[in-house]
């Protein structure tokens, strides 16, 4: 074969390196993971307060909406990791590699959305079930919780080690809980309505709550917003594809820092590197099918499930965390105290485990575009950019704590219209980049071009009817 010129525009950053795709580990068990830390990340309010919500109101009529939803974001996270895989970069340099700012665009959306901390009050607010201690104490457990999380992101000799084990311990209790309530407490009626649920008949009946609600529901089953993009950064810290070839992100206070290259890779479509990406790519494909999506789906629905055991038909419950306690109190009066109480520990744990992932997905999207962007020419390595952001939440967080605010109406409203926006807006851009980017060979097409183009149309809908909805409640 000739001499091979990159794909990969050089327009805005240097160009990338051409180097061999290395070799598939013998064994893949080694580096399953990235899928189970999406999963384990994803699984937070929505799986224990949204979607059982939404079963307690109108029953396992919905469920069929977790199944579509996590399917879009199986195939948008094939496609972030598709560039990863081939380049060593991440989705957000891709992005940027097109128009310079595009990673600072997302990066702003993420922040606004996961400043608040909103994410760790909720895991508080579960303790306090368990210690009687009443509200007053939220804001001094949240505080606890958010310096543990700083401290543990930060002084891990390789980060995404750190958050794997928290997420698979995460994991693992959560399955505890599924079987567990499988025995003691989901009836019969309750799997018959989930067949019922996942059935094609069951897809035409709209139930009587608010759209946007069912809508947002399909939307973030598994994951949503920045977080999707984040599978770039986990996948690269584990040595997919081309990632091989990049540093991982370390602690600058206990770990061992590498010089790490400004830009990615590029393989030349050789038969060997041809052959040897057949590969990867496939394993890619079910580590994230058997991971990512089997566990977000499985989590939905036995947590919908067991909502609808317990307190299906129970008038004037919330949407939001004073439902975790209804449910915890009836789990106590249907099967007994202690599994009431086994609940909030693992629910409390659980929502700790997602708040640290939210907070490294944050800091490494914004390390990552900071450094690879508007740092590169500078000495601060990304791994210290990354520790700063990582406290710079936390005290922040803290702060906003100490001083006693709630959460501003215009910024509730801007959270909840990012991340439609983010969806929207990287599902086209993941098309020009996978189509304009990579080698024939590697370009999205067919069936997987055609899921990119849904996604396009189900988030832009998502994106407008929330920004007219949002529009509303302030303005109304």
């Amino acid at each position: 074969m000739a001499e091979f010129t990159p794909t990969v525009p050089a327009r805005v950053l240097p160009p990338v390196a051409v180097r061999d795709l290395p070799e598939p580990p013998r064994s893949s068990w080694r580096i399953i993971g990235p899928g189970l830390v999406g999963a384990g990340v994803g699984l937070a309010s929505g799986e224990f307060i949204l979607w059982p919500y939404i079963a307690s109101q109108v029953g396992l009529v919905f469920i069929w909406g977790a199944a579509i939803g996590i399917i879009t974001q199986w195939f948008l996270n094939m496609e972030i990791e598709r560039y990863t895989l081939a380049t060593g970069e991440t989705a957000l340099t891709g992005f940027s590699r097109m128009w310079k700012h595009w990673s600072l665009v997302f990066v702003v959306m993420t922040l606004c959305s996961n400043l608040w901390p909103g994410w760790v009050t909720t895991s508080a607010t579960m303790m306090t079930y368990l210690t009687g201690t009443g509200a007053g104490s939220v804001r001094w457990i949240a505080i606890g919780m958010l310096l543990v999380i700083a401290l543990g992101l930060t002084l891990a000799p390789v980060i995404y080690i750190l958050l794997e084990r928290v997420i698979f311990v995460k994991i693992a209790l959560v399955l505890i809980l599924a079987v567990v309530a499988i025995l003691f407490a989901i009836n019969a009626d309750s799997w018959i309505e989930l067949g019922k649920g996942l059935s094609v008949g069951a897809r035409f009946p709209v139930p009587p709550l608010e759209f946007a609600v069912l809508m947002g529901a399909i939307a973030y089953a598994g994951a949503g917003g920045g977080q999707n993009l984040c599978q770039s950064n986990w996948i690269r810290d584990k040595g997919f594809g081309m990632g091989l070839y990049v540093p991982r992100l370390v602690s600058p206070v206990t770990g061992e820092e590498e010089a790490a290259a400004s830009t990615g890779f590029q393989f030349a479509p050789t038969k060997e590197n041809l052959a040897r990406w057949q590969q990867w790519w496939r394993f890619a494909n079910i580590e994230q099918a058997a991971t990512f999506a089997l566990v977000s789906f499985l989590t939905i629905a036995l947590m919908s499930m067991l909502a609808y055991s317990t307190v299906f038909g129970k008038p004037g419950l919330a949407n939001g965390i004073g439902f975790l306690q209804v449910e915890g109190e009836a789990l106590k009066a249907s099967v007994g105290p202690w599994f009431g109480v086994l609940f909030w520990v693992i629910g409390a744990l659980s929502l700790f485990a997602s708040a640290m992932g939210i907070v490294d997905y944050t800091s490494r999207l914004a390390s990552d575009a900071l450094k690879t962007i508007y740092l590169r020419d500078k000495a601060i390595s990304e791994n210290r950019v990354y520790f700063f952001i990582v406290w710079a939440m936390a005290l922040l967080g803290i702060v906003i704590l100490l001083l006693g605010f709630d959460q501003p109406l215009i910024l509730l409203v801007f959270s909840a219209s990012f991340a439609a926006v983010m969806m929207f807006v990287y599902s086209i851009l993941l098309i020009v980049l996978n189509r304009r980017s990579l080698p024939d060979a590697l370009k999205v097409r067919s069936y997987r071009l055609g899921a990119l183009v849904w996604s396009i149309a189900f988030f832009g809908t998502l994106t407008v009817l929330t920004v007219i909805q949002q529009a509303h409640k302030l303005f109304g």
